[in-house]
């Protein structure tokens, strides 16, 4: 017989975390551990990582259905396309929970040359909000660091100053030496994203991601049609649970990229759809972590390795926190590797 229990956990960011929606000083996500009572070493594990402020689920949500998941265990696989829609990243800590049992609970969800340790996942480094010379500086860590596509925020600093760090960065780099992307989250409005759209284009930016608030298609629409720098969708995506849904929403703006967040969109079969979809229709996409801890980072890495990735995904968040779970996760020279010979800590798991 199955048994299961959850466990809520606090993360600690190394800095604070900025974004043009406010800065994230800590990071709370749960845990669905089971195991089946003839063998209760072998214990799976899967994480909810909901993100306050982008997804359309609530912490309470996620509490309410990890009891009841606990509470009755016998119909997990049913679940995953009924009420478990709704809650898009408790589904996914289902989805990964089923299969770590699956795999013994080694962790090894998808064996592929990356999970042997031979073959790493290009990623892009990430620059987070702060004050301008902070934000300078992070940016040559990413490019000391190896990176050869590095995503900006931009959105909280003045405009001006946002544009000087990138100007800063292409007088240095051309664009076939370094790929610039940058993410909005929505920063911008109808009224003045263009101007910004057109002096992005100027500095060979590849993409920008939610340039203006997600719900707001026919404003997004007009973007994606004039825009000199390719759009992508990210939070646009959320709450679109069935596949019409995601239809008209590809169909009716036509982005040139989407950004793909599985604990955002209900786990690896919502975000396998929403692949396929693009695909059908020409749009571009990447994965990106949503600031889970190593248990779900691992899951969506492990399971991008499998897709055959070329173009940099955003998976390159794991060293954010000052108490991440260790894991054999790391990231070196643009690339996130899995090491096989660098064990899992799960202490933090024990009953």
């Amino acid at each position: 017989m199955r048994c299961a229990d959850w466990k809520e956990v606090t993360l600690t960011p190394r800095f604070p975390l900025g974004t043009s929606k406010g800065v994230i000083e800590a990071r709370t996500v749960w845990y669905l551990i089971a195991w089946d009572d003839q063998r209760p070493g072998v214990r799976g594990i899967g994480e909810a990582a909901l993100f306050p402020g982008h997804s359309r689920e609530f912490p309470a949500d996620v509490r309410t259905k990890l009891v009841e998941l606990c509470a009755d265990t016998t119909n997990w696989h049913q679940r995953l396309e009924g009420d478990l829609m709704q809650v898009p990243s408790v589904r996914f800590a289902v989805e990964q929970c089923l299969r770590d049992l699956e795999a013994s609970g080694s962790k090894v969800l998808f064996p592929s040359e990356f999970t042997l340790g031979r073959e790493g996942i290009p990623i892009n480094g990430l620059v987070w909000m702060g004050d301008k010379a902070t934000m300078r500086d992070r940016i040559q860590a990413q490019i000391d660091g190896g990176n050869r596509c590095v995503k900006m925020k931009i959105g909280a600093l003045h405009i001006e100053d946002e544009l000087d760090l990138l100007a800063g960065v292409r007088r240095r780099f051309g664009a076939q030496d370094l790929t610039l992307r940058v993410d909005a989250n929505g920063a911008f409005t109808h009224a003045n994203v263009m101007p910004v759209l057109e002096r992005l284009a100027k500095l060979g930016v590849e993409s920008i991601e939610q340039p203006i608030a997600p719900g707001l298609y026919e404003s997004m629409t007009e973007v994606c049609a004039n825009s000199p720098v390719p759009v992508a969708l990210d939070e646009d995506l959320i709450g679109h649970n069935i596949t019409q849904a995601k239809q008209d929403l590809l169909d009716h703006v036509r982005p040139q990229y989407i950004v793909i967040k599985p604990s955002l969109v209900g786990g690896w079969a919502a975000a396998q759809e929403w692949i396929d979809q693009a695909r059908a229709r020409g749009i571009g996409w990447w994965i990106t972590s949503a600031l889970e801890s190593s248990i779900g980072l691992n899951a969506i890495a492990q399971w991008t390795a499998t897709l055959g990735v070329s173009m940099p995904q955003g998976l390159g968040t794991g060293q954010v926190y000052a108490d991440n779970i260790p894991a054999p996760l790391a990231v070196q020279a643009g690339a996130l590797y899995y090491r096989p010979e660098n064990p899992w800590d799960l202490s933090r798991m024990e009953p």
